[in-house]
Parts: C-alpha cells; structure tokens; sequence
C-alpha cells in the first residue's frame, strides 16, 4: 500500500532490481545545513564520491508529497534555492506533508523510513540525533534514535555532536538494542572531533566487517538498524576544548532565548559555525565525505554478502 506514495528513481531501481549497491542520503542538510549554492555543490559531490566508489547514491526527499529515493540535479538544486523554507521533515510530519503534497527535507528519520520502502540498507549521514542535554526534565529526545531501535537500516556518521548528551544516548540505544560500532576506534566519535571520552560497543576496521556484522543481524531476525560510527579524518577534525568552548556558549544563548524543540539544533549549528569562524562547516563537509566512501565500500560489500 505504502508504495503508492513512493518514486524510486531510475537509476536507483535499476541498481535495487539488479542487487547493485545503493546509499541513501539524507536532505536537511541541503536545505537546512548550509547555504545555497554550497548546499547543492556538497550535495552533488557527495553523490559524485559514492559513485567513484561503486555504489549508486540516493537523496531522498518529499517533494510535491511524493517520497523520494533518488533525487534529479534539478531537485537537489531546488532543495537548496528553497533553503528553510522546506519543513524539515520527521516521521510524525510525513502523513501530513505527503496528505497536503508539500515538501520535506529529511531528516536520519525520515530518510531510514523511505530507504527502508525502497529496499536499500546503507545510509551516510552527518550525524545523528540524540538525547539531548538537560533531557531528565524536558524529555527531548530525537526521533532518529528510535527510528534506529525499529528500521532496519545501517547508518553511518560521525557520531553525535556534542551538543547533545552523549552518555545518555548511548544509553538509550543500548536500552533499544542497536549496536553502535566505532570503525577504526574504540571511542564514539563526537561529530567536529575524533574523541568524546565514551566507548562504543565494538570496533570493526573494515568494511566487510561492517557489512557482514549487520548481514548476520539482518538473517537473524532481530530487526532495527545498526549505527557505525565514523570519526572525522584527522586533519579536519576541530580542537576538542575550542568547538565545546563554542557549544558551552551556544546553549547559553539558547536558553537565554527560549529556544526549544526541532529548533534547537539549527540554531546551535549556526551559533556554533559563527563563533567557529566557519571552521565548523568546513568540518561538517569533510566528514559527510568520508561518511559517504566508507558507506560506499561497505555497501557493495553487502550486496555481495546478499548474492551469496
């Protein structure tokens, strides 16, 4: 039934029909992640870097309430012309959205939801939401971590920034049963920098590690996604007490200005972008680039698990 909402690119159905590797993407970040035209620029690289290592990409949207997996040029640039004026899009908004044939830009949620209708099982994102701080009494917690607890999809980030609480979102996931893997690190990565002083379950070095690690979680019946943390290449990643210097003083003025709810994060990603001279969007854009190779590699690595 749900398919009829669904429009599965051509070239994305080709490579699902034919047991090609596939990686999702999301798209708030071209339309709530920077500015236009460095949004469409980021976005088409992203889909460029993902080809160059053997898998088709797809950007998955709402547009015209239509779900999207795979996106044209054309509506990635519209996407990023659009900007905020494009609801960001979580699982309670798609039935509305898709009902009123609005536009969404996805969030890890969302995008886990329509990459699970069109068959694909990699995702490469930024990073994912979580528990945020001070959560104990406003309960806010992000919807990706329960998406993660029910869809079966693998998604790859560079962990979660530090923003938010990361003990407690570990905790969180461990409650729901989703693995949290380090690729090449023992320590859940905190988004700008490499380190948060937190382990994850397992450490896995390679692709067919990963593939094979949710391939097996997969024939097993057990449901829900699997998160793998990928830490930011060295060179871009930001000097640990500078970037929490940043967001120590970007909550500050959140609160300061009651800011609350799906507006939180967009605010402080911007404060924290101001007070870091830019650095931190410079950072954000190199690790969704490694984000995408790795999701890549491991991608046909599934599918060859998959053939077999």
């Amino acid at each position: 039934m749900l398919n009829k909402y669904l429009d599965i690119a051509p070239e994305v159905k080709a490579a699902l029909d034919a047991g090609k590797p596939v990686v999702a993407l999301e798209s708030t970040i071209i339309s709530h992640g920077m500015p236009y035209p460095q949004n469409v620029e980021t976005a088409l690289n992203v889909e460029k870097l993902i080809r160059d290592n053997g898998a088709v990409p797809a950007t998955i949207a709402v547009i015209k309430g239509r779900l999207k997996a795979g996106l044209s040029e054309a509506e990635i640039d519209y996407l990023g012309k659009t900007g905020h004026a494009v609801p960001k899009a979580s699982r309670r908004d798609l039935p509305v959205l898709v009902a009123q044939g609005r536009d969404g830009a996805c969030t890890v949620t969302t995008t886990m939801i329509i990459a699970n209708l069109a068959g694909i099982k990699v995702f490469a994102t930024g990073g994912i939401g979580g528990v945020h701080r001070g959560a104990e009494t406003t309960m806010d917690v992000s919807a990706d971590l329960e998406e993660l607890a029910h869809t079966p999809v693998m998604v790859i980030c560079a962990g979660a920034k530090s923003i938010l609480d990361l003990g407690l979102t570990l905790e969180y996931l461990e409650t729901h049963g989703v693995p949290v893997i380090g690729y090449g690190t023992e320590e859940l990565p905190a988004f700008y920098t490499r380190k948060s002083g937190f382990k994850v379950d397992y450490e896995l070095d390679t692709p067919a590690e990963l593939a094979k690690a949710f391939h097996v979680k997969q024939e097993m019946g057990l449901g829900g996604g699997m998160l793998v943390t990928n830490p930011i290449p060295e060179e871009y990643s930001m000097d640990a007490d500078a970037i929490n210097k940043a967001i120590d003083e970007a909550i500050a003025d959140a609160k300061k200005q009651g800011i609350h709810g799906k507006e939180t994060t967009p605010f402080l990603l911007a404060k924290i972008k101001d007070l870091t001279g830019g650095d931190s969007l410079n950072s954000n854009i190199q690790l969704v680039y490694n984000n995408a190779r790795l999701a890549a590699k491991t991608a046909a690595e599934l599918a060859s698990l998959a053939k077999n």
